[in-house]
């Protein structure tokens, strides 16, 4: 082997990470702070891959393109070719299998996982009118929502939406609608959560599985980048998104179906003692939902979690929820 060939990898490996994004402003500002944070536990730069996924430039609705992995699959093609080192996705646009060559290197400390109201005229949810027009691509929202106005005696109509942040808010600005529904995470990760006229509370809306938190993703055979990235993972973080995409998984159902979770930790004063796990399922008009919850030890491995969120479906599932998951789109 020639000298110059020798030197090829080692150069590489010493050159800057490439992180594979989404082009979104929400996707380059949450890249933005992973980067920050790669580039300190290395000590090597990092520099930011812009990569077009299916579900930016496709204009229907989330619930017809199935939902799960349309951000997500142009991304894992480009780890996987080689052409970016790892990629930063928003964990709920994860699909629930994980392909066996790709490594779920870190789950970070999550962002804050409810959804917030950003209405007219500074609205509260309580406050919106009889009727108001509310906006919102999700059928867990939708669900979760009506149901929620129906028994405050109110009637909203949701409305489906699609588009970017600066989208959505733009309808309630333009007065195309009263309110819409966003996650806390994204206004925040963009400086404009003063925007929000209403935090949800996740007893009132549970957030989607994994919503708040992020996934750093890279090729498994890569082992002194998996235990680099490593760095940046939150245990605790990584049990609750476990459990709830484990409760989703054995719904099976996908990131566009009516699926609520979340995951919290109990705490007895400063120690953590157990998490519970909260799940949803209901029509998106709200008239029916099936939500149940567990509690049990924190789980220390995989496995357990994973067996939290499979426990909790099993009971959702023996009191109706697989009738409410019609909706889907196959």
């Amino acid at each position: 082997m020639s000298e110059q060939a020798r030197e090829a990898p080692q150069r590489r490996a010493e050159g800057p990470l490439r992180l594979g994004t989404r082009r979104s402003k929400l996707a380059m500002a949450q890249s933005g702070l992973v980067a920050d944070a790669v580039r300190q536990v290395t000590g090597r730069p990092v520099e930011l891959v812009e990569i077009t996924t299916y579900g930016d430039v496709s204009r229907e609705h989330l619930a017809q393109i199935g939902g799960t992995g349309v951000f997500v699959t142009a991304l894992r093609e480009a780890l996987l070719r080689g052409d970016v080192d790892f990629a930063v996705h928003s964990l709920k646009d994860l699909p629930t299998a994980q392909p066996a060559e790709l490594a779920l290197a870190a789950v970070p400390v999550r962002e804050d996982a409810r959804d917030v109201l950003v209405a007219r005229d500074g609205l509260t949810f309580a406050q919106l009118p009889d009727g108001a027009r509310v906006g919102t691509g999700s059928p867990r929202r939708m669900a979760q929502l009506n149901a929620y106005a129906r028994s405050h005696g109110l009637t909203i109509e949701t409305v489906p939406i699609r588009g970017n942040v600066d989208t959505r808010i733009g309808y309630v600005r333009k007065g195309e609608l009263d309110a819409v529904v966003l996650a806390a995470a994204g206004l925040n990760r963009i400086g404009r959560i003063d925007e929000a006229t209403d935090f949800l509370s996740v007893d009132t809306v549970l957030p989607a599985p994994g919503q708040g938190a992020l996934a750093i993703e890279c090729v498994a055979d890569n082992a002194s980048l998996v235990a680099a990235l490593g760095e940046l993972d939150d245990p605790y973080t990584r049990a609750a998104v476990t459990a709830e995409r484990s409760l989703l998984a054995a719904l099976e159902a996908g990131c566009s179906a009516p699926v609520g979770a979340f995951a919290d930790l109990l705490a007895d004063g400063q120690t953590v003692k157990e998490m519970r796990l909260r799940g949803v399922v209901g029509t998106t008009d709200g008239s029916t939902l099936v939500q149940l919850s567990t509690t049990g030890p924190v789980p220390g491995t995989h496995d357990q979690a994973m067996a939290l969120g499979r426990e909790l479906a099993a009971e959702m599932l023996a009191k109706g929820a697989a009738g409410l998951m019609g909706e889907r789109a196959h």
